[in-house]
């Protein structure tokens, strides 16, 4: 027997982008199929999805969870409290709320809802990201229905009877971008005769990435290249003040882009961390990029990421201790070398799962039947 429409359902997951545009693509996929349905994202407090989330249409509970930090710190003290006061308030959002199914996409808060969840026995579907699982998808991964990934070999973590290998789902608005380019250059101002870079650093930015293209923005000023810089909040300011005094005419410095399919389709080429849903998006992009993997990662999956790429002859890798010296000129050379482009555009576009959200639609919806 069906279960009984509307469908309800809840989405957790959050504290990088990484982690909060998979579960909104996810919404998103979903309520095409299902117009009708309830929605509910479940995050944790101060975090990007708190933010994010309202933004892209939908409903957000957020919960006092935070993780353990490396270092000796006061906060970790409160961790059992916050994690005790966090599962509490899961149990009664799934007692109110009355899911037909829940999914998570990794970060601090798909713990305690996830693991209220299988306690109720409301079926679960876990979304890992990476070529590593994270440790919150790992300790779950025995006790949830289906766990949709994004790279092969992921038996290494999870049952390989609940693996399902979906892709990442990213926004749709990414697909096809060379249809905006015209509107693209024209929403930043940029010409066409130019060559653009665009940087990105991830969700929260990049202290390298950022220090390289300070370290040799005068460079690309006298190449002529057009420049979309990202810098991500945290380091907006300081950058902003340290670049005053160039001359910025061809510069277009954002703390966050939320235009990032215009930013796609504007680009010759791309500056990017390798964490997993830059990557993806860049397959669907078609993008030729220069990969800076972040050191500070579990396992140095970014490195892995990229040297996949890498493998295809489908992206550039530069390590983060190269970057500074390296970088510019290796961004220089791809935007005038038009072949080399051709040759990563087409390789990279061979690796996109365009149907990564409706893939996992699918599971849930075998779940919920």
């Amino acid at each position: 027997m069906r279960t009984s429409k509307p469908y309800r359902i809840i989405i957790s997951g959050g504290g990088t982008g990484g982690h909060v545009y998979p579960a909104i693509a996810i919404a998103n996929a979903f309520r095409d199929r299902h117009p009708d349905a309830s929605i509910l994202f479940v995050g944790a407090e101060g975090k990007i999805e708190m933010v994010r989330v309202p933004e892209a249409g939908y409903k957000i509970i957020g919960l006092r969870i935070t993780g353990i930090k490396r270092s000796l710190s006061l906060s970790n003290l409160m961790f059992p409290f916050k994690l005790i006061a966090s599962l509490l308030k899961a149990r009664k959002i799934i007692s109110d709320f009355k899911p037909h199914v829940v999914i998570g996409t990794g970060g601090y808060a798909s713990g305690p809802i996830m693991m209220a969840a299988t306690r109720s026995n409301i079926p679960a579907v876990l979304q890992e990201q990476n070529s590593y699982a994270g440790l919150t998808n790992k300790q779950l991964a025995a006790k949830v229905k289906r766990i949709c990934v994004a790279y092969p070999g992921m038996e290494n973590y999870f049952p390989k009877d609940k693996i399902r290998l979906t892709g990442n789902p990213v926004r749709k608005d990414i697909i096809n971008v060379e249809t905006k380019r015209e509107k693209a250059l024209s929403h930043f101002g940029f010409s066409p005769a130019k060559q653009t870079l665009l940087v990105l650093g991830g969700s929260g930015g990049a202290r390298t990435i950022n220090e390289s293209l300070l370290h040799g923005l005068d460079q690309l000023v006298d190449a002529n290249v057009q420049l979309i810089w990202q810098t991500g909040k945290v380091y907006y300011e300081s950058v902003k003040a340290q670049v005053a005094n160039k001359d910025l005419r061809l510069v277009r410095l954002y703390d966050f882009l939320k235009e990032m399919d215009l930013a796609y389709a504007a680009a010759n080429v791309v500056i990017s961390r390798a964490g997993a849903l830059s990557i993806s998006e860049l397959c669907l992009a078609k993008k030729p990029a220069v990969l800076v993997p972040s050191p500070n990662v579990a396992e140095d999956h970014q490195t892995k990421n990229a040297s996949a790429l890498v493998k295809e002859q489908a992206a550039v890798l530069i390590t983060d201790s190269q970057a500074k010296e390296k970088l510019t000129n290796e961004a220089l050379q791809l935007l005038h070398d038009t072949e080399r482009c051709k040759v990563l555009s087409e390789n990279i576009g061979k690796l996109g799962k365009p149907n990564a959200a409706e893939e996992i639609v699918e599971e849930i919806e075998k779940l919920i039947a």
